[in-house]
């Protein structure tokens, strides 16, 4: 028998339980098969051929749409096959029954791969089990649905996660299902109608105010007048007792304020900032250079210094020539920096700036360049942006070119 498959007419359907197994075909899509069961264990089935049939997965987990949207992809990957010789629907069969758990995919395949080609590859692979591995439950890749993703998102959404960190995760997660079938885990991606949330990208950038800015660095010099008054206090503490006393701090005691004053006036990310070496600086040209393999875009840029950014880098070096291989902001025993936050949370609150991360310094960096009148291309060179979708965000701050496009309406 036939029938239009709606969400209403499964109900009807459903609310009392068959006698037998029966199937229902679905009027709109061909082939699309409800498998209704006594035991109440519904499917959804696709009928590939005579006596060849395709299970898609159970009916709570598919709504209609979705159903009838995986038939038709499974029925298009059927065709493909055929016309390139390669249909083999036992072989289909065997290697769906051999798809891996979510679990195994990750710990066997992604994770191996991911940490070879790419930097964060270790962190990738853990952030996708800790945030789809309670979703997924060990189930076999090719029963991953749409729904299971709708709801993992609901979830994600209702517990207060913001839709642009919801987007990445997803984003990632798809990136990774895409590879599995790919290196033919299993047959169909399953997510290709699952569509990100719609997000404000023109939404508000927090950038410093020039009152903001001069406390920051009030208290950035704070900071230092501070450490070095307690040095010297140990020093004289150390002298009197006859003990070897410490070095004296030169005009930066830390690397808090060099790297503040660097992120103001380059725009580069924190984690280009801790990538970067001194064979990255050519003072002599004023040019800091940013590493492909250390920054986001994994393109290399070069960026201009301005005085103040060359005069921090010169103070910071000191008297002496640094190693051009050392980081220019070394962790301990000169290993890469890992965090600031320690630093920069009590900097924050000295100088009395609210709702106020390190990285919207390359925020303010690129909204004083707009409103110093630089082009948007420019900026978003600068800031090594692959397109100016991103740089885009910083274009209200320079009006003047819609208010003499629109004022060219009025006659003379």
């Amino acid at each position: 028998m036939g029938e239009n498959l709606t969400q209403d007419a499964i109900r009807r359907l459903t609310r009392t339980p068959p006698s037998g197994t029966r199937d229902v075909y679905d009027t709109k899509q061909g082939g699309l098969v409800l498998r209704l069961r006594p035991s109440g264990s519904h499917t959804w089935r696709l009928l590939l051929g005579r006596g060849r049939w395709h299970t898609l997965g159970a009916l709570d987990d598919l709504t209609p749409e979705e159903a009838r949207g995986l038939a038709r992809r499974v029925r298009g990957e059927v065709s493909k096959a055929r016309a390139l010789g390669q249909h083999d629907p036992a072989a289909a069969r065997r290697r769906a029954d051999k798809a891996p758990t979510f679990a195994a995919f990750i710990d066997k395949h992604y994770q191996p791969w991911a940490e070879r080609h790419r930097k964060t590859g270790g962190e990738q692979a853990a952030r996708l089990r800790a945030i789809f591995g309670p979703t997924f439950k060990g189930k076999r890749l090719d029963r991953v649905t749409p729904f299971d993703v709708e709801r993992w998102r609901s979830a994600r959404l209702k517990a207060g996660i913001s839709k642009a960190t919801t987007n990445r995760d997803l984003n990632t997660l798809k990136a990774a299902l895409r590879l599995a079938v790919r290196w033919k885990l299993f047959d169909v991606y399953p997510l290709a109608d699952v569509k990100a949330a719609k997000v404000d990208t023109a939404g508000r950038v927090r950038f410093l105010l020039p009152d903001e800015e001069a406390r920051l660095r009030k208290a950035l010099d704070a900071r230092d007048q501070a450490r070095r008054a307690e040095r010297d206090r140990g020093n004289v503490w150390r002298r009197d007792r006859g003990y070897a006393e410490w070095p004296a701090y030169g005009t930066y005691t830390d690397h808090l304020t060099p790297i503040v004053l660097l992120a103001l006036n380059t725009g580069l990310r924190r984690g280009e900032l801790f990538n970067l070496r001194w064979r990255d600086v050519d003072a002599g040209r004023a040019v800091l250079t940013v590493a492909g393999e250390g920054a986001k875009s994994g393109q290399t840029r070069h960026v201009p210094l301005n005085s103040e950014a060359l005069d921090v880098l010169r103070t910071w070096a000191g008297e002496t020539t640094p190693d051009p291989a050392a980081y220019v902001f070394p962790g301990l025993d000169g290993s890469r920096l890992e965090d600031i936050k320690g630093a920069w949370l009590p900097l924050i609150k000295a100088a009395n700036v609210s709702g106020f991360t390190f990285h919207d310094c390359r925020h303010t960096f690129a909204s004083k360049l707009v409103q110093a009148g630089v082009d948007l291309n420019t900026v978003r060179e600068l800031l090594g942006h692959a397109d100016l979708t991103m740089t885009l965000r910083y274009a209200h701050l320079a009006p003047e070119h819609k208010a003499a496009a629109v004022a060219k309406l009025v006659r003379a």
